[in-house]
């Protein structure tokens, strides 16, 4: 397989996880972290960090739009919950000191 082949299936895989996590806003992100070590956050911190890469500027905040699909705080708003005791205990457990 060429290289930008593999680039377009790769950005093509990445517009599906984030397709997909937007149809699935009820998962929240402390979930995403206990159980796969990353969250819609690293996602949109990735994003900006590969941007930077290249020479491109991109605020915390353009990043997330990017991935939630709409600013930050209009996606708290609207999905986001309070953790559970068990959620947050899982997550002390499994990030100790993040």
């Amino acid at each position: 397989m060429d290289d930008q082949t593999k680039t377009e299936l790769e950005a093509a895989a990445f517009r599906r996880l984030l397709q997909h996590l937007n149809e699935r806003a009820d998962v929240q992100n402390i979930d995403l972290m206990n159980l796969a070590g990353f969250c819609r956050n690293c996602l949109s911190r990735w994003y900006q960090e590969a941007a930077a890469e290249r020479g491109i500027e991109m605020g915390k905040e353009e990043a997330r739009v990017v991935v939630y699909g709409m600013p930050y705080d209009d996606w708290k708003a609207q999905h986001q919950t309070e953790a559970s005791a068990e959620q947050k205990a899982a997550f002390d457990k499994s990030h100790p000191g993040h």
